[in-house]
Order: structure tokens, then sequence, then C-alpha cells
């Protein structure tokens, strides 16, 4: 087991990577200092490992499980509203603990709960899935959808603890793995040209769920994460945390466009990020070569290179909805080369027109 910090004063917690994690009782216990817990997962998860969780709490915490539906359709008020019903129908206090128990869904919907009940009160992070072990569970974003955005209505509200462990990937899809695979070769793009480089030459490793590949891969993933959180933790306008955002612009409006759940959070995030790639090209920074290994490492994390066909001005109205746009002008985040990007929107619109009219790459 390896322990990243995040460090963020008196708000600091720390990561915790490895095999076989939530089999340990001593991690999760020493976080717990209260008598009733409540474990949110949802109905794909519970199955595989709530019994696990409950019983590395002991016979001296009182238990709740809260077990939602599955999907992103679901992460939502209605969804929201049902943790709320159930902490007040349980005479909840302010002592209670949340546990997210799931992917991306449900950690940011459990976080957003911890967040509002009571106005605030703890919770932990243990991330079934790639994608949120590496992303979504670290850093302190919290939130739900609305019809008109993703992501539009939540809170910076930070964890107790993450337990990442990778032993719960061996349950995971195919699919589902692939789809966290684009949020760790976005760290690589962004921040750390070695990484890159080491995801070149070991993606057949992690298709394939080798243990301990995939422990390294989200031990690097997390502690890119951590510094940029520990640097820019409310994402302010210089821009750093933004950067982590990389191909989601593009992403979060192919998944509104169609239809939450029909393409997955890294699928569409996958195919944002050779959009921006594509874009960086067209201004001069990226350089061919670096384009095409970009693409050629995505398609070899069995992930999708090309968008699917949205008319261009729904695409546009789309993405002038995302939270980094600014009185109707899409900031969006590309690449000055592998391994540095920079939120900007010094480009000229027929660039981004000319790249959203791409129907292949």
């Amino acid at each position: 087991m390896k322990t990243i910090n995040i460090d963020l004063g008196d708000r600091s917690y720390p990561i915790y990577v490895g095999d076989q994690l939530i089999d340990n009782p001593t991690i999760l216990l020493n976080h717990i200092h209260t008598h009733t817990v409540v474990v949110v997962t949802n109905t794909t998860v519970a199955p595989l490992y709530l019994d696990t969780v409950t019983q590395s709490l002991g016979d001296n915490t009182h238990i709740i499980s809260i077990i939602l539906p599955d999907g992103e359709q679901y992460k939502n008020t209605e969804t929201l509203n049902t943790i709320y019903e159930v902490l007040l129908k349980n005479k909840c206090d302010r002592e209670v603990m949340l546990i997210a128990l799931g992917g991306g869904v449900i950690g940011d919907i459990t976080g957003f709960a911890a967040a509002s009940f009571m106005r605030g009160v703890k919770f932990i992070q243990i991330p079934t899935t790639l994608l949120s072990q590496v992303d979504s569970s670290v850093g302190g974003k919290t939130g739900i959808n609305h019809a008109l955005g993703k992501n539009m209505i939540g809170a910076f509200y930070q964890p107790q603890c993450v337990i990442a462990d990778v032993g719960l990937l061996k349950t995971l899809p195919d699919r589902e793995l692939s789809a966290g695979l684009a949020e760790v070769i976005k760290y690589g793009l962004i921040r750390d040209a070695a990484f890159f480089v080491w995801l070149e030459k070991t993606m057949p490793s992690l298709t394939n769920k080798d243990s301990s590949t995939l422990i390294e891969a989200v031990i690097r993933s997390c502690e890119n994460k951590a510094d940029v959180v520990a640097q820019d933790e409310f994402e302010s306008s210089k821009g750093i945390r933004a950067t982590l955002n990389l191909g989601h612009t593009f992403g979060h409006a192919i998944e509104h466009a169609m239809g939450y759940g029909n393409w997955l959070h890294g699928e569409a995030v996958a195919a944002g990020m050779v959009m921006a790639a594509f874009l960086s090209q067209e201004l001069g920074w990226l350089n061919p070569d670096e384009f095409d290994r970009t693409k050629q490492l995505i398609a070899n994390a069995n992930l999708p290179i090309n968008p699917p066909d949205i008319p261009v001005d729904q695409f546009m109205s789309l993405m002038q909805s995302d939270k980094k746009s600014q009185r109707g002008r899409i900031h969006l985040i590309l690449q000055k080369t592998i391994g540095e990007a920079i939120l900007t929107s010094d480009y000229p619109e027929a660039a981004l027109r000319k790249t959203l009219q791409q129907k292949s790459f």
C-alpha cells in the first residue's frame, strides 16, 4: 500500500492505493469516529462489496445502507433527495459519517449530500472504478447533473480519506476500465510527459488488468492530481486546476447530446481529448507526430477517437453551457505539447468550427 497526501491545511487527507485494501478493516476504522455510518452504493456494486465494507465497520457501529440505481442518468436531484430522506427518517445528526462505495456517480452525489446535509457532515470515498480512483474521488469536487448541463450543481468538499483498492477493478467490465484509462492518459497529456511514455509502453498490461501496473497507474495519476489540487483547490482563474478538464468541454457536450449514459464519461472525454489535440495542432502547437501519438494511445486503450455526429451549432451551444465559459466565450484546455496544457479562449472560432466538423480523425 502507498499513501498519498492531499496537502490542504486543515482539510488535508490521505489517499490509500493498493490491492485488497477493503479486506483490511484497520484502514477504514482509523477514520471512523462516530456511532452511525451510512454506506451509499448502487445496485451493481452492492452485491459485490457492500458486505465486506459493513463487516469491516464492526458490530459496534450502527450501519445504514442506501442502494441507488446504477447510471449517470440517476445523478440528479431526485436521487439526492433519496439520500436526504433516509438520513432524516433515521434521525441522523451532524455526527453521521457517509461512505461513498461506488464509481464517480456515487462519489459525486454522496459527497454533495455530505456537503449539504446539516451544512456539512464527514464522508469517505471508496471508489470502485478506475475513473473514480484516479479522478473523481480525489480533489473534493461533488455534485449532480441538471437537464441543462453536467455537474452544474455542486460544491467543493473534501473527504476524510480515499481508499483506492485496485482489487475492486477485477470485476470491472472492460468498457468501464477503458473509460477510466481516458483520465489516466489525461495526466500524461497535460503535465507528465514521462508518464505518457510509460503508458505507451504499458497499455497492454493495463487493459489486461495487471494489478501491479494498475497500482502504478493509479499512484502516478493521484500524485499528479494531488499536486494540482494543492496548488488550486477551488479552480481559480489562474487555470491550474482547470487543466484537469482536458477534453471535458467537448466530452460533456457529447454526453449531453447523446443522452447521459449512452456514452460513458471516459469515452466522451477520450474523443474530446482527440478533438482538443486536433485544434491544438491547427493552432500550430502540437506537431503531427504528437497528435498521432495522442490518438494512437487513446485507441490502444480501446477508446473512441471520433465524436458522434452532432450538428456544429448544437455542439457549440452545448459547449457554451460549460462552467468554464464566460460571457458566451468558450474557454478550452488545449495543448502546447505532450505534457503541457493551458486554459485559453484565444483561438479563432473558425478553427473550433473546423474541429467540430471533423467526422473522423
